[in-house]
């Protein structure tokens, strides 16, 4: 069986999960790899076939995404040629993780495409979402990716074909500690206004990733370093606490890993509201925004205790499993043996 596993390239959550999804697709066929998007950190470990620009949203400076820099790197003509171009056809089953131009393709080209995703979860009617709801948002959602079945990952299994998130081997392989540190992770902020926020509370050990800086720098508790997946890992699992935007992977893991965890959704990013809205639901404390007016909620934060018992099960190989038995039906024979087997 031929497998097309098309995987957005923006953040670094989906190429973070997709290390996990690929060797559970390959047990069932030949899978070919397409990323687009050019806003990612993290390195795909496996081939790939198709690189292309896709569409991304960029990280502004000051918590939200950078309209004005989004709309500039829009290459619309280039998009749909790729959307033309892509022979859809070729493959058995097409696996998407929110990538447009593969989704475009096969609802241009009436082929199947199956999302894989947190996108489609999040669409879900009984997902949480926040009390102002956003329209724009949610049609972006929609249609950013279109897909023709789905299943999704989100901190709550709260309906069919809706799944705890995939916590990666790395992660669960990694033994907790606390070495008294927090771990940072905002990319929608600019170095040098998480430095001003986080200088303030003096006391505190903070080791912050940086999406906009290459190299690293230290000033007074506040240690800045690029993006490496491994030292970011290693950082998180030895932490006291992550304080992170409302993304779906970050906060997933650690809380995994038992650690205190605090949100700080993107402004005007509908996807990153609806995931604060889902994890308050568990505990997790939500702030706007990083803001003076906000510090109490951090000191808070830093003060208390936060005791989240959460079990998030490694079920990622039954949820391939059950794709491949409900759309590549005349390859059930193979799919039976292949699940008996473990091959």
């Amino acid at each position: 069986m031929k497998i097309l596993f098309a995987i957005q390239g923006t953040g670094n959550g989906h190429l973070s999960r997709a290390r996990d999804v690929y060797p559970e697709l390959a047990k069932y066929g030949d899978v070919d790899v397409l990323i687009s998007g050019i806003q990612a950190d993290v390195e795909f470990p496996f081939p790939v076939k198709y690189r292309l620009y896709g569409m991304s949203f960029i990280f502004g400076n000051h918590g939200g995404v950078d309209m004005l820099k989004t709309a500039k790197t829009i290459r619309l003509g280039k998009l749909i040629s790729d959307i033309k171009a892509l022979p859809v056809k070729d493959y058995d089953l097409v696996i998407n993780d929110f990538e447009p131009v593969s989704a475009w393709a096969c609802k241009m080209k009436k082929i199947p495409c199956i999302s894989l995703s947190h996108q489609c979860a999040v669409l879900h009617q009984e997902a949480p979402k926040p009390s102002d709801r956003d329209w724009k948002g949610e049609t972006v959602l929609k249609y950013y990716a279109p897909t023709t079945a789905a299943y999704g990952f989100h901190f709550h299994a709260f309906a069919e074909n809706i799944f705890t998130p995939v916590i990666r081997k790395e992660v669960r392989n990694i033994s907790a500690t606390n070495k008294g540190h927090y771990t940072v992770y905002l990319p929608a902020y600019d170095d040098q206004s998480i430095v001003k926020h986080l200088s303030e509370f003096k006391e505190v050990k903070w080791e912050v990733f940086s999406k906009h800086n290459k190299e690293p720098f230290t000033t007074d508790n506040i240690k800045v370093q690029p993006i490496e997946n491994g030292e970011f890992i290693r950082s998180m699992a030895s932490s006291t606490g992550v304080l992170c935007g409302a993304g779906f992977e970050g906060p997933a893991e650690a809380l995994y890993l038992g650690k205190k965890v605090m949100v700080i959704p993107m402004l005007q990013q509908y996807e990153q509201q609806c995931n604060a809205a889902a994890i308050a639901t568990l505990g997790v404390p939500v702030i706007k925004q990083l803001d003076k007016k906000y510090h109490n909620e951090i000191r808070n934060w830093l003060d208390k205790e936060q005791k989240i018992s959460i079990n998030f099960p490694d079920h990622l190989g039954d949820v391939v499993s059950k794709i491949m038995l409900e759309h590549a039906p005349k390859y059930s024979n193979d799919l039976q043996t292949a699940m008996a087997t473990g091959n």
